[in-house]
């Protein structure tokens, strides 16, 4: 028994030693990384503010050719600039050290409300699964990440929405004479459109383009229909009294406009931006795209049962569309108009082309 004693108490001390040498290696290899860490964001932080202070040097030398500041001026703005950002640097890396300093005593994930932020976080952290670089960031919520920040920002993109109402301009009639109810023919689309200023140095012109999917719905008068024969198609009376009839065509297009008009300089040391809002808008052009849809919706009682019915078929609808259009806005509301120079229907012996006239909304 006595003998057990001994060689449980002996493989004990034993293990307790590898735990402790194994503890200390651990501590070593954090130590380690915490300060390749420590010089890793030093270096990041001298490196962004020498890319800042290179960005403002280019903004002062650009001034300077257009003649809009002297020599001795450009180099008074250089010197305070320069210095501006050796002071950064400096009191950076101070807070980087202070924060490690910090962290060194205190547990995991230790914050602060900084000196420099007002009622903010001031956060230190190294590469994880949300960022490849080091950081230092000050802001307002510890889950606030920090953000690159473009000097100047050529092409935006937007969310595009339109509605409104539909019909067509048919050869050789008036479109008063139009056989589809003003009011319930309607269109729809809905797409994402990017904007890209034309000129460097003014943003007058913009090209706007993108992509939307159309629905262009026509709703016959006078207890009508469509109704495909073979190649033709044609509007029939219905054999019983109709609640509705639609004919919804589908289409994906990709929209090219110029755009024109105003906007605001947002002019800062790191960046500029040009604004459109509260401007007026001028837009002009054109789209061209597929079918990808076409049906027809009927609604109608018969031996008092109500039946609805869905016809889904080409209906002899062109497969290619394409065509002109334009808005007038402010802001983000546009008043738009599209017209189709391709037929509704192909090969038909009277020509028939969309027309809509509605709302667009363009939101950012």
């Amino acid at each position: 028994m006595k003998t057990i004693t001994k060689y449980l108490a002996l493989i004990t001390l034993i293990l307790n030693v590898q735990v402790i040498m194994a503890q200390d290696t651990i501590q070593n290899s954090n130590n380690k990384n915490k300060l390749e860490n420590l010089q890793k964001i030093k270096a990041q932080i001298q490196n962004e503010e020498r890319d800042n202070l290179k960005v403002e040097v280019e903004a002062i030398n650009s001034r300077l050719e257009k003649g809009e500041i002297t020599n001795a001026e450009a180099e008074l703005l250089k010197k305070e600039v320069a210095k501006k950002r050796a002071l950064n640097i400096e009191n950076r890396i101070a807070i980087i050290e202070n924060k490690y300093a910090l962290s060194e005593r205190n547990e995991e994930g230790y914050e602060f409300v900084g000196e420099h932020a007002i009622n903010g976080i001031v956060r230190v952290g190294g590469a994880n699964e949300n960022t490849s670089e080091s950081f230092i960031f000050v802001g307002d919520k510890a889950k606030d990440k920090p953000k690159n920040l473009k000097y100047d920002r050529r092409t935006t993109s937007d969310f595009v929405l339109a509605f409104g109402l539909n019909n067509a301009i048919i050869e050789g009639e008036k479109l008063d004479d139009s056989p589809y109810k003003f009011g319930g023919s309607r269109f729809f689309e809905i797409g994402w459109a990017w904007k890209t200023r034309v000129f460097k140095e003014s943003n007058f012109m913009r090209l706007k383009y993108g992509y939307s999917f159309q629905i262009n719905g026509l709703k016959p008068m006078d207890n009508q229909y469509f109704v495909q024969n073979g190649s033709e198609t044609t509007l029939e009376e219905f054999p019983v009294d109709l609640k509705k009839a639609k004919l919804s065509v589908s289409n994906l297009v990709f929209p090219v406009h110029f755009e024109f008009g105003p906007s605001k300089k947002i002019d800062k040391d790191t960046y500029f931006r040009y604004s459109t809002d509260n401007q007026f808008k001028i837009g002009i052009g054109g789209y061209g795209g597929f079918n990808i849809g076409s049906r027809q919706k009927l609604k109608y009682e018969l031996d008092g049962d109500r039946e609805k019915e869905k016809q889904k078929q080409s209906f002899n609808t062109s497969n290619l569309v394409y065509g002109l259009s334009g808005y007038i806005a402010f802001d983000d509301v546009a008043l738009y108009v599209k017209y189709d120079l391709s037929p509704i229907f192909k090969d038909q012996a009277i020509k028939q082309n969309n027309i809509s006239l509605g709302l667009r909304f363009d939101m950012d």
